[in-house]
């Protein structure tokens, strides 16, 4: 399945006060997604963003049938969370690691934060929402602790339809997170000036 491919950018971990986690959409590159580095506050930051094999996630829509995504995307899921447990191996505290995600990347992004909740940095899904063709809260658990994040998206996408994108939002909402949600009214699918500011504002300056 996915290997441990990773490809990084900003500072040397042992010199980071924080990280930041990458996960580029559907057919797209780990070097596509760092290329963010240059707009947003990413100065005492290491970054990290797997690469994808194929560089896909997982073959079908997100709002497919879960096991029809598999075993792509519990191979997805475990990467992430081997790359999680490293981190606060090497000492750092799991308030100082951000995650984000554009697309099929956002969506792999609350996933993974909805599956294993606790007090992360912050993060920020670019065109995005929880994965599964229905949603049972009851497969999430953990407590934000108020996680600040930030979810941008169009009305209509392509892709991702806004009321997945709500229901995500109110579900991360009640396991205690600060969510904030924009939606642009026929923005293309892709990452907007805004997007990139109000997640700067809303994640990046209150940390």
């Amino acid at each position: 399945m996915h290997k441990k491919d990773l490809h990084t950018a900003g500072k040397d971990l042992k010199k980071a006060k924080k990280v930041l986690i990458l996960l580029h959409g559907r057919g797209a590159t780990a070097k596509n997604i760092l290329d963010l580095e240059s707009h947003l506050p990413l100065n005492d930051f290491a970054m990290i963003a797997p690469q994808a094999t194929n560089q896909t996630w997982y073959p079908y829509s997100f709002l497919a049938p879960i096991n029809e995504n598999e075993p792509w995307l519990s191979s997805a899921l475990e990467l992430l969370r081997d790359i999680l447990e490293d981190l606060l191996g090497k000492g750092f505290h799991s308030r100082d690691i951000y995650l984000l995600g554009f697309s099929q990347g956002a969506c792999l992004c609350l996933e993974f934060a909805a599956r294993n909740a606790r007090r992360y940095g912050g993060i920020a899904a670019f065109t995005g929402g929880l994965i599964g063709e229905t949603l049972d809260p009851e497969n999430y658990s953990g407590d934000f602790e108020a996680t600040p994040v930030f979810i941008g998206t169009g009305d209509p996408d392509t892709h991702v339809p806004v009321g997945r994108v709500k229901r995500s939002a109110e579900i991360l909402n009640n396991m205690n997170a600060d969510v904030s949600l924009k939606i642009y009214e026929n923005r293309p699918h892709t990452i907007s000036e805004n997007e990139l500011e109000l997640a700067r504002d809303i994640i990046f300056y209150q940390n």
